[in-house]
């Protein structure tokens, strides 16, 4: 009975926990999360839609257009018979009804250049909104790895903060032992005081970067976010071959949203040129329709009006002819819009060049970061250690009466700001590595 109910409790128990623990999340988690929940990327995917809808229309507007016309219309006293254009003095009711339908034959290829120009743009919405992602991306990746750097921040005060409770311990029985003095003793606390301020400041600055991933995030409900750590030793992923910033960016030119948007938009701009040059031309359409109606004052001979059938089958007439339109003359209004297109051409190819130079340049500093890296990282393992082996040595000649306090005090931070020297070295390789590869074209982060 006792064991029954021994593992009764057990299976509650790990239910119980199951239920209440925190769910630890990956990097591609929270970006895949953050892409789905962010308020700001569903603005960029609503001006991608309306691009769309303008790119269709702009189709569909190849298409004959068809209208239909009824009226209704009163005439009191001196007015003219709509049906034998003489003037009766009568109050009289008339209905008209017309379908017509035109298509236009040439305008200059106005048509086709626009649905040219708006396809190019709704691609270019389509490569910012995959632009949009990849930043937000960026943005909780930062996030991502400043907790990690947090989380190793806290370890690392805590670590120092069990020294420091270990030797005041140990300075507290020799107190008692009468083989040190109290002031000895104070010095102790105070340095005991000072480690458990650091994991405060820690734990507060953990809690920060916490709460930076949960809002890009947009998780909501939520004051702590728990992430998976799987930071491994970087030092064996870098490579010991310097990276040059042409090959980066050459791979990174084909296919960097941004970039690819700005090209749609340079050839968009183009065919806004062609769009405003089609108005200087003649146009030519066609139209055809049909139209009857109803007049009261169409009577036969004993002076009955006719009845509404049969006035809407005789007073039917059908008509069919061309319209050509030749601008003359508007204000130079139309050599204008010629002009204005050709200086939009020019800003965009500007803009396209200008985020050439800018991705070059992060790609230079990335690269440059990289190389440095590659150095920084071995000869900040090798400080760590060597700082790690004077904190041991203080550590023993303290505890011998060798050296005071302060000494040891100097050697443990030494080792602490090694450590943290470290980390920042270990992350800043990470997120420089990271960067990269997603300019190289290999698969960072999983946005789909």
């Amino acid at each position: 009975m006792n064991q029954k109910f021994k593992i009764t409790t057990l299976l509650l128990l790990s239910i119980w926990g199951s239920l209440f623990a925190q769910e630890s999340w990956t990097l591609d988690e929270c970006v895949s999360f953050a892409i789905e929940h962010n308020l700001q990327l569903n603005d960029f995917k609503y001006t991608n839609q309306s691009n769309r809808e303008t790119y269709r229309q702009s189709v569909r507007n190849l298409l004959p257009s068809v209208n239909a016309s009824s009226s209704y219309l009163i005439s009191y006293g001196r007015a003219e018979d709509p049906n034998t254009g003489t003037f009766v003095n009568q109050d009289f009711y008339s209905n008209n009804y017309s379908l017509e339908s035109s298509i236009d034959l040439f305008q200059g290829f106005q048509k086709i250049n626009a649905i040219k120009a708006s396809k190019l743009l709704f691609k270019a919405t389509q490569e910012e909104v995959l632009q949009q992602k990849y930043l937000l991306a960026f943005r909780v990746m930062q996030a991502f790895y400043d907790i990690q750097f947090f989380e190793g921040l806290v370890e690392i005060s805590k670590e120092q903060l069990t020294v420091s409770q270990s030797n005041y311990n140990l300075v507290e029985k020799q107190v008692e032992l009468g083989l040190k003095a109290g002031a000895d003793l104070y010095e102790a606390e105070s340095l005991l005081l000072t480690d458990k301020l650091n994991v405060t400041q820690s734990n507060n600055q953990l809690a920060s970067a916490k709460l930076t991933l949960i809002q890009e995030m947009n998780l909501e409900n939520t004051s702590d976010i728990v992430i998976q750590k799987d930071l491994e030793e970087i030092i064996s992923e870098f490579n010991s071959q310097e990276m040059k910033s042409d090959a980066v960016y050459n791979e990174a030119r084909e296919f960097i949203p941004m970039i690819k948007a700005q090209e749609f938009r340079a050839e968009a701009a183009k065919k806004q040129i062609a769009v405003s040059r089609g108005g200087l031309y003649p146009s030519l359409s066609f139209f055809a329709g049909i139209g009857t109606g109803y007049f009261e004052t169409t009577r036969d001979t004993l002076g009955n009006t006719l009845p509404f059938r049969e006035q809407f089958r005789d007073n039917t007439s059908q008509y069919i002819g061309v319209n050509l339109n030749v601008p003359i003359s508007n204000g130079w209004s139309a050599r204008s819009r010629v002009k204005q297109s050709k200086i939009e051409r020019l800003r965009a190819d500007n803009n396209l060049k200008t985020q050439e130079q800018e991705l070059f340049q992060a790609i230079q500093k990335l690269v440059q970061d990289y190389n440095s890296l590659l150095i920084e990282l071995v000869q900040s393992n090798q400080k760590m250690d060597a700082q790690n082996l004077a904190f041991t040595i203080a550590q023993k000649r303290y505890e011998k009466g060798l050296i005071n306090a302060l000494e040891l005090f100097t050697a443990k931070n030494l080792y602490a700001s090694a450590q943290n020297e470290n980390l920042q070295v270990k992350l800043r390789s990470e997120i420089n590595k990271s960067t990269l590869d997603f300019y190289r074209g290999l698969p960072v982060f999983d946005i789909n």
